[in-house]
């Protein structure tokens, strides 16, 4: 009982994250949502296109359920970091379909599987797993560049929230501004930078 419970309640956060990653590209160009807004060229598709590889990876070949479509290889070291950003011939309609495809089989191995099921992870330095800790580790990671997108967004337009039903869509200037400059006296107040 527990375990179906645990299984449903996981996929079904998972499912909500994933859509809620795909919702910070709504209302943007295709520069904004292709450009590197940090020191590391985090960008908001490539957040998607990242996604969406690793997820097909733990979801597929984990459990012996390959994803039908070429993925690049995960020990190629040449080719790291390339599934983080989009060149300019892969366009958004590939990478939301892609990574939509992707839910499909991923959400075919977690009704499929057992939550106690076994998978080998050979990239992890204890390989052994099961459904359960991929499901975890899945929406763990979800969850943490769905974080990176809210501030990624936040950067570019303003727009916050979870989701489009949350959303902050007319930020109140004044108020932000007035917010900012209270956490900056409360920041300086605490003592000097350390360089």
């Amino acid at each position: 009982m527990i375990d179906d419970f645990a299984k449903t309640h996981l996929h079904s956060d998972l499912r909500e994250v994933r859509e809620a990653i795909l919702w910070k590209l709504d209302g943007l160009g295709e520069y904004d949502i292709r450009r590197p807004l940090t020191a590391t060229g985090t960008n908001l598709l490539g957040l998607v296109k990242h996604l969406s590889v690793w997820e097909a990876r733990y979801f597929g070949e984990v459990f012996g359920r390959p994803f039908p479509e070429p993925l690049g290889r995960w020990d190629d070291a040449e080719a790291r970091g390339s599934d983080m950003w989009a060149t300019e011939h892969e366009t958004r309609e590939e990478i939301i379909d892609r990574y939509r495809r992707v839910w499909e089989h991923s959400d075919a191995t977690i009704i499929a599987l057992d939550i106690d099921s076994p998978g080998y992870v050979p990239w992890w330095p204890r390989p052994q797993v099961t459904l359960f800790a991929i499901l975890v580790h899945v929406l763990t990671e979800t969850n943490r560049h769905a974080g990176h997108a809210d501030i990624l967004r936040e950067q570019l337009d303003g727009l916050t929230g979870t989701a489009a039903r949350y959303a902050n869509l007319k930020p109140d200037a004044a108020f932000w501004e007035a917010r900012r400059a209270q956490i900056e006296r409360a920041a300086k107040a605490a003592g000097p930078t350390i360089a």
